[in-house]
């Protein structure tokens, strides 16, 4: 048998695909090429001389002449090679660990969202936050847009005496700022507003509100806001499923559209939650919830809502699917469940700064599910 032949079984060895012949035959002569007697091995010198051999193999060379091997102990080193040999050779670049249950790709081990998103202007120009330099990055009607040394975008509205001769319908015109799946952002507006951005999420509004009787933005996502005061001028929130009035505030809004319900929680302050039916007023340390058509009010823990903001995921008796599609979002990474866990409900808390391995062996800890992730696929095993 020639090196070629070994290195072809080998390939079947990490696929599973060997029979049990070409496995033997393999770990023979992968040992005979070396071989010049056959006294006993000690496990030690069974893995030392193995990895000799292969490290000789895999260089095109000649395999050094190793003295001490018996060919009894090749049945020893069945799982050394089929673990150590095949899986060296064939992912070199791309090594597999097995760590406390969870199977994760080293070089595909998802890191957590980057802080950047896609801004685009009145105009229809899109700007990427990533490429954006620092500074000044566009300017609109009485309005100028930087970006910050930390990464954040602030709108500065311009002095009173600035030129207006831009048109009407710029100065009102909307801008988006767009997060994809694994972003973030920030972003402070005109009126000094703050907004939070989270993943897989986009945020409308006017670059101005100097003109308007009420500060209107629209949401699809999530994200938390921090409302400049300002009663003459009420800032709302526009959702598919309702609106948030406010003066001035802090509250947490989401209205992802592949979750089932929208929920609004208010941290300060006060907000009137409106749907198609009716409206209700919250108060600090409620959530409103607006499901199936039906607006209600319960009290709630407001750190677990606001927990993705200050960088952690708590979950606190949460449904393992609204779980997934969190972690799926924050990762950008598709998620597949087997659908034997419609009634299963956990609760932890991680760091979102950690990669998902961290994040995955979390929720392994409960002892009710088990992870498998294959490149940018997490697959849930049990």
């Amino acid at each position: 048998m020639e090196k070629k032949d070994i290195k072809e079984i080998l390939n079947k060895v990490n696929a599973g695909t060997a029979t049990s012949e070409e496995e033997h035959a393999a770990k023979y002569w992968l040992h005979y090429f070396s071989k010049d007697d056959i006294p006993a091995l000690s496990e030690d010198e069974l893995n030392q001389e193995t990895e000799i051999i292969y490290n000789s193999l895999m260089e095109g060379r000649t395999p050094a002449k190793v003295k001490r091997l018996w060919y009894p102990a090749v049945a020893a080193a069945c799982l050394l090679m089929i673990l150590g040999v095949g899986l060296f050779y064939y992912n070199q670049q791309n090594t597999e660990i097995l760590k406390n249950d969870v199977v994760v790709n080293k070089i595909q081990d998802a890191t957590p969202a980057q802080n950047t998103a896609t801004l685009t202007l009145a105009n229809g120009k899109r700007i990427s936050l990533a490429d954006a330099p620092t500074g000044l990055i566009a300017e609109q009607a009485n309005v100028s847009i930087f970006k910050t040394a930390d990464g954040k975008l602030v709108y500065k509205a311009k002095s009173s005496t600035a030129s207006t001769s831009e048109s009407a319908s710029e100065n009102l015109g909307l801008n988006t700022i767009t997060t994809a799946r694994g972003q973030q952002y920030q972003v402070e507006l005109s009126d000094g507003s703050k907004i939070w951005l989270n993943a897989a999420s986009s945020f409308t509004f006017s670059a101005t509100f100097a003109s308007l009787k009420q500060r209107k933005v629209e949401l699809n996502g999530e994200a938390y806001f921090e409302v400049a005061k300002d009663k003459a001028h009420p800032f709302i929130v526009k959702t598919d499923k309702q609106e948030v009035e406010v003066l001035g505030t802090h509250f947490n809004v989401n209205s992802y559209s592949d979750e089932n319900t929208t929920t609004t929680t208010l941290l300060e302050g006060s907000v009137k939650v409106s749907d198609k039916k009716e409206q209700k007023i919250l108060h600090p340390g409620q959530e409103s919830v607006v499901t199936n058509n039906t607006l209600s009010i319960r009290n709630v823990n407001t750190q677990e809502a606001v927990a993705w903001k200050n960088g952690d995921f708590i979950f606190d008796n949460e449904d393992f699917g609204s779980i997934l599609r969190q972690v799926a979002r924050w990762y950008n990474v598709e998620i597949i469940d087997n659908g034997n866990h419609e009634d299963l409900r956990l609760s932890g808390t991680v760091s979102r700064s950690k990669n998902i391995s961290a994040v995955l062996k979390a929720l392994e800890v409960t002892g009710k599910i088990k992870f498998k992730v294959e490149g940018n696929r997490v697959i849930v095993t049990k």
